[in-house]
């Protein structure tokens, strides 16, 4: 039979069986499934014996009934401390007390009962095997003690994922100062994870996806994640995780928020951390004051009951107050190159510092010393040096620049049971910091903010005691002013008659292998303008049928972004040499012409669907088999400032020339290539003993890096005809 077809045909009788029983269902759940089955003391199965499992902390409950195999399964249950009873007629009841559900866990408790009535009931004492023994997948779960107890510089809780093998920080970036590189690529934690990139993992919080425009790990402007006593706990899926797992080939970081319980709990704190005990920094100038650290953390959370065992909330404020000093070290030219006297044979070969000066010649367009006019207004932007450098031409300026940011981060939760059947919970995160400090000459000040709330409500619904469906909502939205300027510190930052551009300030210097950084006036640094929205939608069902538990959904996320980037707005001005650029001689200049520099609204969507069933093909082997079809719609930019050459002959279009009337309409950047991404996840776990201690795990499956919006903004940003 030909291979083709066979795949085709195995895809339409899952696909089929998802609609035959088309519950639609959401995919990735934060909860956690506990199953297993029920005996007699013979061994035979007992069918229909109710399974009630208790939250040890809300009084919730769930109940569940064995089928024919004496096999039962309760999906999608809120991490924490569980209580089970097990009954049946003709049998003692049985309770186990203290069974833990972890975010995304499948524990297993199975239970024989003893001959008795159902007035009768006895405590469970032996341990629930703590083993995984149903799922493929490698992972690690933080609970809720090591999130809220360990030690963490910055209180971020995504430090914490790298507590788990195959997690390493790696740093892709420089690390953000003054710049906007860090920006770029999202603020986040900068996590590789069974050796991907950082862009490749999936950060979820209650269900909903918190990745960031670039595709990053969700933070601040200060680089974390905050909220670490909002936090129940999370877990770390590193590889060979489930059809419903989707949006990535990395890892990914599940994590699920606390909410209130029958009791009313608070907290409050503050941390402090400074620099009293601090050595200087290497580069900073011995001459000058060490550079000060402070940053206050403080906050608290309340918790408790709204109506008792139905309605429940929970609330987290965390504020950061925090200022520190950044050493900078530049290159600038010396007082003797101010005065046009400059280094020109060397006359000591062994010696390269050792050479004769030379004095630049006067001229109409000079001063006295032989240095442009222009030029000499410029150089009020280059602080004088502390050091000598090499020849003299130039010397060392070390700067102090103080950041400061005040970030406040809140979480709040609802949850609801409206019966047995059904229960909803909403939960909402905001966080803003605003981040101030001086470029690396201390003429200019800068402004980074970035800007977050995230909105995840989800519905479950028990249409059976062995079908229950969850519907979850999602919005995450976040504005980012990456390297903004503000205003000018030094005077010469503001003089707008310094302006290469009408209007706009000096524009960036670069003496090529000089000067070691670019110096510029007030909105002369590139700043990026980010404003990112994400709307998501998912339905799950589980399915319980004989000895199959079985997951089938659908996602939908609707991705909306708009980037800007003001590209050297000033423009840049690029010196060979010392010489040239006293002399006013540049050899090259570049800079965005401000009418073009305009917004780029790019518009995508991701639709996934999945089949996922666990099969407990014997009572120590169970075989997880899945099928996930996840593609993702070609970019489009609303206003139609997308250009792609196909050919490298294809003309460039030009407005009104190539393409009449308009630049639209010249097509979308590709054909898509992900309309055939099917995604097979095949897995086994084995307990070769049968006795819960030992656990034989293997899988494989495909993954897709789907192209997502933060791939294409350079291209959409910066590309003819669009950006001169």
């Amino acid at each position: 039979m030909n291979v083709k077809f066979m795949k085709f045909a195995l895809f339409v009788w899952m696909f089929a069986l998802f609609l035959v029983n088309s519950q639609p269902a959401r995919a990735q759940v934060a909860g956690g499934t506990l199953s297993g089955t029920i005996a007699d003391p013979s061994g035979a199965a007992v069918a229909n014996a109710q399974v009630v499992i208790k939250n040890s902390a809300t009084g919730v409950a769930r109940s569940v009934t064995t089928n024919t195999d004496g096999f039962y399964s309760a999906a999608n249950l809120l991490p924490g401390d569980y209580e089970v009873a097990v009954s049946a007629t003709g049998f003692n009841t049985g309770i186990k007390k203290g069974i833990t559900i972890n975010v995304g866990s499948q524990p297993v408790f199975s239970l024989v009962l003893q001959i008795g009535t159902i007035a009768n009931s006895v405590e469970v004492t032996t341990e629930a095997p703590t083993v995984q023994l149903t799922s493929s997948d490698i992972s690690a779960t933080v609970n809720a003690t090591t999130v809220r107890e360990l030690p963490l510089n910055g209180r971020s809780w995504t430090d914490l994922a790298a507590l788990q093998p195959g997690v390493a920080t790696i740093q892709t970036q420089p690390s953000f100062a003054t710049g906007a590189d860090r920006g770029n690529r999202g603020f986040g934690q900068q996590l590789t994870i069974s050796g991907a990139r950082p862009q490749q993992n999936n950060y979820r919080l209650d269900g909903i996806s918190l990745n960031d425009y670039a595709n990053g790990a969700p933070g601040s402007v200060l680089g974390g994640n905050m909220g670490v006593d909002a936090i129940q706990e999370f877990s770390v899926l590193t590889s060979n995780y489930s059809a419903e797992y989707g949006k990535t080939s990395g890892g990914v970081v599940n994590a699920t928020t606390r909410s209130g319980t029958n009791a009313f709990h608070g907290s409050a704190y503050e941390f402090l951390r400074n620099s009293v005990l601090d050595a200087r920094n290497f580069f900073e100038d011995p001459t000058q004051p060490k550079a000060e650290f402070r940053r206050n953390q403080f906050g608290g959370t309340i918790g408790g009951p709204i109506v008792r065992d139905r309605t429940f909330f929970f609330v987290d404020y965390e504020g950061n107050r925090q200022a520190k000093g950044i050493a900078n070290r530049d290159t600038v030219p010396s007082q003797a190159a101010r005065n046009g006297q400059l280094c020109s044979i060397p006359i000591a070969p062994p010696d390269p510092n050792a050479c004769t000066t030379t004095q630049l010649t006067p001229s109409s367009t000079t001063d006295t010393n032989g240095v442009d006019l222009n030029v000499k207004k410029y150089l009020a932007l280059y602080p004088l040096p502390t050091t000598l450098l090499g020849n003299g031409d130039t010397g060392l300026f070390t700067f102090v620049g103080q950041q400061v940011v005040n970030e406040n981060f809140v979480t709040t939760r609802i949850d609801h049971k409206f019966s047995d059947k059904d229960s909803i919970f909403g939960t909402y995160l905001f966080d803003k910091s605003p981040y101030t400090s001086p470029d690396s000459f201390g003429n200019v000040q800068l402004d980074t903010l970035s800007s977050r709330q995230i909105v995840a409500v989800e519905e479950t619904h028990s249409f059976t005691p062995n079908l229950l469906n969850a519907v979850r909502f999602g919005f995450n939205h976040e504005n980012v002013n990456n390297d903004a300027s503000l205003s000018a510190i030094n005077t010469a930052a503001g003089d707008s008659s310094l302006g290469a551009f009408s209007g706009r300030n000096a524009a960036v210097v670069n003496v090529n292998g000089v000067l070691s950084q670019m110096t510029g006036g007030v909105g002369g640094l590139p700043t990026y303008l980010y404003g990112w929205n994400s709307l998501q939608w998912y339905d799950d069902a589980f399915w319980t049928k004989g000895t199959h538990s079985i997951k089938f959904g659908v996602a939908v996320e609707r991705m909306m972004l708009q980037a800007t980037a003001l590209t050297d707005p000033n423009g840049i001005w690029s010196f060979p040499d010392m010489q040239s650029f006293l002399t006013n001689n540049p050899s090259k200049f570049a800079g965005g012409v401000a009418s073009t520099l305009t917004p780029r609204n790019l518009r995508q969507s991701i639709f996934g669907a999945y089949l996922q069933d666990d099969w407990r093909f014997r009572s120590n082997l169970t075989l997880n088999l899945g099928l996930r079809y996840e593609m993702t719609t070609v970019p489009t930019e609303t206003s139609g400032k997308i250009v792609n050459l196909r050919n490298l002959a294809d003309p460039l279009p030009v407005c009104g020339v190539s393409v009449p009337g308009s630049c639209s309409g010249t097509g979308p950047f590709f054909s898509n290539p992900t309309l055939r991404n099917f995604e097979p996840r095949v897995g086994f776990a084995w307990d070769p003993f049968s006795n819960g201690k030992l656990a034989v795990r293997g899988g494989a499956g495909l993954f897709d890096v789907l192209p997502l919006p933060y791939q294409f903004i350079l291209l959409t940003t910066q590309a003819a005809p669009f950006f001169t």
